[in-house]
């Protein structure tokens, strides 16, 4: 009986079944596939069509942000270049230029339904620093509140991830965590997922539903796995970085005729990667180990470190016996054993280094003294945003 029980949740994952979504705010990733000719320039026949389907939405109230790559490929064009540049200083220099046909083909474009768009250009830096991350934010709120659509992509000029990783999937992703958004949509040059590359494979099955945390996605779409090349690494990854912030993503073929209203509309095309409670703890405690920047250190006495790393605790202040470096409320900071100076985990901090160094080994209900008001944080670091590292 539990065989069978499993065995009919295992083949749920390929039925087609009508998705129920209540969405206010959606962003939608277009990749350069789609967008351009071959590479070589855009699509702006393509690109009308997009906005046409974006402007569906707009019209109906739905907030929408755009990420959209292309930059690149125009700039080639727009140098008369035989190819693609190798160099990373021309490709930087081909994305400056092509960034000006990019935004200008989606405005006009999106201007034509009565849409005012916007162009927002970002790092990975300004997404992991608090204070940029903030104003980014509040920017992007504004924007959507004058029903401004945001065009954003990777500041390709100055930085190289998005030119040799093609990772405008995490930025989508970290935009959704950021403006809380309710969907989030990839388009790509596939169907959605499947079990197995299904040009070999002729017994492959698309994935319609599942986990944005399920382990065995990875097992398929990774370096090594079953479908190669890692093109759908980085969309597997945004899902579950998406899903950090409880949006679902939705990972579809932008070939499908009005795609981006059919999935809104709950039509069950593409793959959905779900999230629940569970799984946004999981993503964020991936996204923490993942962090490569620290805002400063915790030091930490034995005591504490067994707390964390044997109990699943909170790092509480009266635990941390040195702060180090200068950071504010919410950075990412790492977590080092006071004896053997080994991190054994990152996570988001409560307090500034300035707080923190005026708490730091005293008890909770010395707080209101130490401040001289009411004081209602009492853990220097929560387990829910606190990853391991040993």
């Amino acid at each position: 009986m539990a065989d069978d029980i499993a065995n009919t949740m295992e083949e749920a994952r390929f039925v087609k079944q009508t998705r129920n979504f209540d969405i206010q705010r959606v962003i939608v990733k277009i990749g350069s596939s789609l967008l351009t000719n071959n590479g070589r320039g855009l699509d702006r026949t393509a690109i009308y069509e997009w906005a046409k389907q974006i402007a569906k939405l707009h019209k109906k109230g739905v907030e929408v942000l755009l990420v959209s790559s292309g930059a690149v490929a125009e700039g080639v064009v727009r140098m008369n270049l035989e190819e693609r540049p190798k160099k990373l200083a021309a490709l930087q220099a081909c994305a400056s230029i092509g960034q000006m046909g990019l935004i200008e083909t989606w405005w006009s474009a999106l201007i034509q339904h009565g849409i005012q768009s916007s162009q927002l250009l970002l790092t990975h830096d300004d997404l992991s620093n608090r204070s940029r991350y903030l104003n980014t934010t509040g920017a992007l709120t504004q924007l959507l509140e004058w029903r401004v659509l945001p065009v954003i992509n990777e500041n390709d000029t100055i930085t190289i991830d998005e030119i040799k990783f093609g990772d405008n999937d995490t930025l989508g992703a970290m935009a959704a965590a950021m403006v809380n958004a309710d969907l989030y949509i990839i388009l790509t040059d596939q169907e959605g997922v499947f079990t197995d590359n299904p040009r070999d494979n002729p017994d492959a099955k698309m994935i319609r539903q599942e986990r944005a945390m399920a382990d065995y996605l990875f097992d398929i779409a990774g370096d090594g796995g079953k479908l190669g090349r890692g093109g759908m690494l980085t969309k597997i990854r945004a899902g579950r970085l998406a899903a950090m912030g409880g949006c679902p993503t939705v990972i579809v073929s932008g070939a499908i005729d009005d795609v981006i209203t059919r999935v809104v509309s709950g039509e069950a095309v593409g793959t959905l990667l779900t999230t629940n409670d569970e799984d946004k703890i999981i993503a964020r405690k991936q996204w923490l180990a993942a962090h490569l920047r620290m805002s400063g250190s915790l030091v930490v006495d034995a005591g504490a470190a067994r707390a964390l790393t044997e109990n699943n605790r909170s790092l509480l202040p009266v635990g941390v016996v040195e702060v180090q470096g200068g950071f504010d409320e919410g950075d990412v900071v790492e977590i080092i054993h006071q004896d053997t100076g080994e991190r054994i985990a990152v996570g988001q901090v409560n307090f500034s280094s300035n707080d923190a160094r005026r708490v730091a080994r005293e008890r909770t209900e010395q707080f209101d003294k130490i401040f001289g008001s009411s004081e209602e944080r009492v853990v220097m670091v929560h387990r829910d945003n606190l990853a391991l590292t040993v």
